[in-house]
């Protein structure tokens, strides 16, 4: 009997020891510092982003605002080539019904937008109008989890101050098609990732564009539709990425929210914060680099750009990234005279999400209350 009562007990230690790190649940953390303690590695492990670049200067190439409508420019070549940008067909059903979102707080009516571009890949978008409106449009962007419906909570809280919502999902992604497309050399793929998206590069395409275009496209509607006072954009993981790169090239964004979105290419040399495909395309990053992207988003007359990383997030991009390049941005926007960038750590929670936390932040900075 002692026996078999020791050998239950290790076995309910180790079921709960495997429980508490694969969950990360209390005591994780503490376990954690004790472990850091030990190993004499507290400090490093408070950060563990290792960056061997220490000449910032050097990879910034904006110093006027000549070099940022320049850097603009050579990126609309970049993704449209010769093409006009945000020209793809629109179709929009208004008044839809959706069960999934029929609980949603202040809601008035939700339009459906779908763009059709090259390959037959297509971006399907839900405009969500609310009864008591501030005239003020929200971009929310979901990321590679897949669907917008994971957004629900951020998109719901929005809207319920009076925010419209615009939500897409990332390209092959949620309701957005996965066609099967033939191309020479390679025959038929059914695309489903953005890893294939490369077979599609040509010196006249870039896939790119497929990030991009559905948002652009979707704002000449509204523009041409709708009074709205001003267009922010929230993204998370993914669609944070798209947040940064979509505000530094359309400056019809007020003000962009990046949520768990980039690091600098730099700061990548752990394997799980490398990225996709889109996050490490040499011959988009030579024309702007992360750091001159998130200028290129700050950049002009009242616009923000505001970058979320969750500290303790299991996915990627987390740790204290806070004085790592944050200062430098905001140097050279003191030098341009225009434009607002912030730098926040989440450490609020250990997930992969939109906190409540981060929620409330972005509505003040929203609301110019920061």
């Amino acid at each position: 009997m002692i026996k078999i009562g020791i050998f239950f007990l290790i076995g309910i230690t180790f079921l709960l020891g495997v429980t508490v790190t694969h969950y990360e649940i209390f005591p994780f953390e503490l376990l954690k510092i004790f472990k850091s303690v030990i190993s004499d590695d507290f400090e490093s492990n408070q950060n563990d982003i290792t960056i061997y670049e220490n000449d910032l200067d050097s990879l910034i190439m904006i110093d006027s605002e000549n070099d940022i409508l320049m850097k603009r420019k050579s990126l609309t070549h970049f993704i449209w080539n010769d093409a006009l940008p945000y020209s793809s067909s629109i179709s929009i059903d208004e008044n839809i019904s959706d069960n999934l979102y029929h609980d949603l707080l202040n809601l008035k009516s939700i339009h459906k937008l779908t763009i059709d571009m090259e390959y037959d890949v297509n971006s399907i978008a839900y405009l969500f109008l609310p009864e008591n409106s501030n005239n003020k449009l929200i971009i929310y962007h979901q990321g590679h989890d897949g669907d917008f419906i994971i957004g629900k909570e951020d998109i719901n809280f929005f809207l319920n101050e009076g925010y419209s919502v615009l939500a897409f999902s990332m390209p092959l992604l949620g309701m957005n098609n996965q066609p099967i497309v033939d191309l020479d050399n390679f025959g038929k793929i059914k695309f489903t990732s953005h890893k294939q998206l490369r077979f599609l590069e040509s010196s006249n395409f870039s896939p790119i564009k497929f990030f991009v275009e559905p948002i652009g496209t979707s704002l000449n509607y509204l523009d041409e539709n709708f009074n709205f006072d001003s267009y922010y954009m929230v993204g998370i993981s993914g669609g944070g990425w798209t947040a940064v790169l979509f505000s530094a090239i359309d400056d019809r964004i007020l003000q962009s929210y990046s949520v768990a979105g980039t690091f600098p290419m730099f700061m990548r040399s752990d394997p799980e914060n490398i990225g996709d495909y889109e996050q490490t395309l040499p011959e988009l990053y030579r024309i702007a680099n992360y750091l001159e992207l998130y200028i290129l988003s700050s950049f002009g007359d009242g616009r923000t750009h505001v970058q979320i990383f969750n500290k303790y997030d299991p996915c990627c991009f987390s740790g204290n990234v806070t004085g790592l390049y944050d200062y430098k941005i905001n140097e050279k926007l003191i030098q341009l005279g225009e434009g607002n960038f912030f730098l926040y750590v989440d450490d609020t929670h250990n997930e992969h999400k939109i906190s409540k936390h981060s929620r409330f932040l972005i509505l003040q900075h929203a609301n110019n209350l920061i």
